[in-house]
């Protein structure tokens, strides 16, 4: 089974859910006596070599710079141009903001079917088989897809990238003729904090809802966030109420997320929400109603008032950690 993976960069670095991409797919490849093949856009893409670590037999290099910032169309066309060369009939991207949007484009143009947000992977029988959440997560699917070009996006953090080699593959250049119509849709700019730590990529999270009350006690979620190194995250509540940006929005209509630690603060548990972050490892629920619907799901619950709650963990985790 001859797999390719799509590759995604930030600012020249690889992003982690992509060596997990890598790794998996070097997994089924070895049970099936398939490779991997990975592709990656980019003019100033550091360490691609170094994807061999993680399983990858090569890398297809698209160096031009007009491919440094993410398009739609241009991509879609630099993927299915991979998939043709190395004949691959598998292909795995991540879902994230990028890998959801490709992958239902790659689809059309290579005649094949798609499984987004898959968390689960196994080989029967020759046979790729898929498990992913369906119902805002209420219920589990399992697939198998029936055409020639199959097309998976993984859900970041779910599977492990594990501890890399020290083996590199050959990079091998990938020229593509772009057109102007293949940038009718184009990334102008990025703005991103270097300060804050992307909730799809992070480890832990510390999340907050409405029973903050307001804007003004969000310290309390940054305050424990950083004891712990972690992202913060909000319920769409909270940002529907301009508390914080979109982009820290976890559920069904913000990002999903697979951390090894999740910590809701004042946070319900309405399904939307559940939908974005029930496949954590660990979940610590933090609510003064003993009837949220967020203990159902959570690992560890403590009923109480966050506002006494919150302070009292930050300072015990502070003293536990040395810091």
């Amino acid at each position: 089974m001859n797999i390719l993976v799509f590759i995604e960069q930030r600012d020249g670095t690889i992003k982690k859910s992509s060596f997990e991409a890598v790794k998996v797919a070097s997994e089924i490849a070895s049970e099936t006596g398939g490779s991997v093949t990975a592709v990656v856009a980019g003019s100033h893409v550091r360490n691609i070599q170094n994807l061999g670590g993680y399983g990858a037999s090569k890398v297809l290099h698209v160096a031009d710079a007009l491919v440094d910032q993410y398009s739609s169309t241009a991509y879609s066309k630099l993927v299915h141009d991979a998939v043709m060369k190395s004949q691959a009939h598998v292909v795995f991207l991540s879902a994230t903001s990028a890998g959801k949007d490709l992958a239902p484009r790659l689809a059309v143009k290579c005649d094949g079917a798609v499984a987004m947000d898959v968390t689960s992977l196994h080989v029967d029988g020759g046979a790729l088989i898929a498990t992913r959440p369906i119902f805002a997560g209420k219920a589990l699917e399992t697939l198998t897809l029936q055409t020639d070009v199959q097309i998976f996006t993984l859900r970041p953090n779910v599977f492990s990238a594990g501890t890399p080699t020290e083996s590199m593959c050959p990079v091998e250049a990938l020229s593509i003729e772009f057109s102007e119509s293949d940038f009718s849709v184009k990334t102008t700019g990025t703005s991103i904090s270097s300060e804050k730590i992307d909730v799809a990529e992070a480890s832990m999270i510390v999340s907050g809802g409405r029973g903050l009350q307001g804007p003004e006690h969000w310290y309390l979620v940054e305050d424990l966030a950083s004891v712990l190194g972690a992202a913060t995250g909000a319920s769409r509540a909270v940002v529907d109420a301009g508390w914080r940006p979109h982009p820290e929005q976890v559920g069904q209509t913000g990002k999903t997320v697979s951390p090894t630690l999740y910590i809701a603060c004042g946070i319900s548990g309405a399904v939307q929400h559940l939908a974005g972050m029930s496949s954590s490892k660990v979940i610590v629920a933090v609510n003064k109603d003993k009837d949220a619907p967020i203990f159902q799901i959570a690992d560890y619950g403590i009923v109480g008032d966050a506002f006494e709650v919150l302070p009292v963990l930050t300072d015990t985790l502070k003293q536990f950690l040395g810091k």
